[in-house]
């Protein structure tokens, strides 16, 4: 009888402990589907998403997550150039540039003195207006002024001036004076001068050579004068 009891204690022991046993494994499957099907439901809601064509929400904000950085400069990439080109535009459009070519000569004896007709080679811009021999500044600025001659005489000295008149006063802005060769059979040589100055609205600039009848080489790439606003 002892022996029958003593089996049947072991007996419901070890089916305690199986149980006990089973339980838990039974709670650890339970929390592994759980998590399967949290998993397979975030795995639906990205691949829905992708299939459909549609992003989870319709701004970044509203997703919670923020642009990346490469999303930013490839954003930026894509602007820059347009930004540039209008910034471009709108410094085109503030400048003035003439650039003049010579199309004559013109002598004044009592003045000891030789001006020139000019042609508008390239410009745009409404700050400045040619007229003939003299250029007038619609605009207050500054103005960057070169100027080039090229000579063919046998004086000994030539040169040129850039004068400014403005309500009947005349300034000389600048000079520019060449030796001529001692060779009168190629008297030769050309001079450049460049310089920026303040000008105002209704100044009149002039190109003359101090110098009656000079001879000249009325070439676009020898002669010309050119101004522009900085």
């Amino acid at each position: 009888m002892l022996k029958a009891f003593i089996l049947c204690t072991v007996v419901i022991s070890l089916a305690c402990v199986c149980v006990a046993v089973l339980s838990m494994q039974w709670r650890q499957i339970q929390m592994l589907r759980v998590e399967l099907l949290n998993l397979e439901q975030q795995v639906k809601l990205v691949t829905g998403s992708r299939a459909d064509g549609e992003t989870c929400c319709h701004s970044a904000a509203r997703c919670g997550v923020t642009s990346t950085p490469h999303l930013r400069h490839s954003r930026n990439k894509r602007s820059a150039p347009s930004e540039r080109n209008g910034r471009r535009k709108r410094q085109t459009e503030q400048r003035t540039i003439m650039h003049l070519v010579p199309v004559s000569t013109h002598s004044y004896d009592e003045r000891d003195l030789t001006v020139l007709t000019w042609a508008v080679g390239r410009g745009y811009g409404a700050g400045l207006q040619l007229s003939g021999e003299t250029i007038t500044v619609v605009n207050n600025g500054t103005y960057f002024i070169y100027s080039q001659v090229l000579y063919k005489d046998t004086t000994w000295v030539m040169g040129h001036v850039i004068t400014k008149r403005m309500n009947g006063a005349e300034t000389k802005l600048m000079k520019c004076l060449k030796s001529m060769p001692s060779n009168v059979s190629l008297p030769l040589n050309s001079c450049y001068t460049a310089g920026a100055h303040f000008l105002e609205s209704g100044s009149v600039i002039e190109l003359s050579i101090p110098r009656k009848s000079a001879d000249l080489i009325l070439s676009a790439q020898a002669t010309f004068l050119g101004i522009f606003s900085v």
